[in-house]
């Protein structure tokens, strides 16, 4: 299932997206699918004429996960980490598909990171492996933007990973979804960039769901973001970088500098 948030007139809405590519469909759920479950309505508007919004702004926190693939760690000049490599970004960062990524005025080299997002759907805390499925509401695409100039020169990387806009999700929550197996990709102005496979993490999603909830409180809407493949570069203003994770959709953002 298909779980998005989008725009109409004015207030914004959780939908259901169904339909082939091209011809999908979007209607209109009561309530936050978060607390009041997915309780449909009878109004139905083509996806076309609505405006996608993130699918969620976390009301607690993003958790990122550094160094996660092998080859993104080598490309850096990093070893590959004997600890899960976590951190944090605001909630602040999250902006949806389509939404401009705005180049912060202190960094001159802003790099993209495509990345498969889990969304919690429940409080839950020290989560075993094997009940990890229980906590998860779904997946989403995820642009883990960083400021490289910044993250080498500060002691920490708030800065560096949690400016406004760092954090574009989407295009929607598939709460249905293996994650064992799935091709991520990420395209610089329709140019292939990255091109990995959830099955190159160091740690699985369930893993990683795990040890996060071992550091912090997990929360309903909160966002762990796993990870890198190899390939990332740097962004400018005028380009537009696309996150395409398999079994999820395209997650696609213009960048500019203000």
């Amino acid at each position: 299932m298909r779980i998005a948030r989008f725009v109409v007139d004015s207030d914004p809405l959780y939908g259901v997206v169904e339909g082939e590519s091209g011809s999908e469909e979007i209607t209109v759920i009561h309530g936050d699918p978060f607390f009041n479950g997915v309780e449909r309505t009878s109004v139905r508007h083509k996806l076309e004429d609505v405006r996608l919004l993130a699918p969620i702004i976390p009301r607690s926190k993003v958790i990122g996960v550094g160094r996660n693939f092998v080859e993104h760690a080598r490309e850096l000049g990093n070893e590959v980490p004997a600890q899960p490599l976590l951190f944090l970004k605001p909630n602040t960062a999250v902006v949806g598909t389509n939404d401009p990524i705005v180049l912060p005025d202190f960094s001159e080299e802003v790099s993209f990171e495509a990345e498969l997002c889990v969304v919690i759907g429940r409080i839950c805390k020290d989560v075993p492996e094997e009940r990890v499925d229980d906590v998860i509401f779904g997946y989403t695409c995820g642009n883990d933007l960083t400021a490289r100039d910044v993250q080498k020169t500060d002691l920490q990387w708030a800065r560096a990973k949690g400016f406004d806009t760092s954090a574009p999700l989407g295009p929607w929550i598939e709460t249905e979804l293996d994650t064992e197996d799935l091709q991520i990709q990420g395209r610089l102005n329709g140019e292939l960039r990255q091109d990995g496979n959830t099955s190159q993490m160091i740690r699985g999603v369930r893993e990683l769901v795990s040890i996060v909830s071992q550091a912090f409180t997990l929360l309903p809407g909160d966002v762990i973001m796993t990870g890198t493949p190899a390939g990332v570069g740097l962004v400018n203003a005028g380009d537009r970088y696309e996150v395409e994770i398999e079994g999820i959709g395209r997650l696609s953002n213009p960048v500019v500098r203000r």
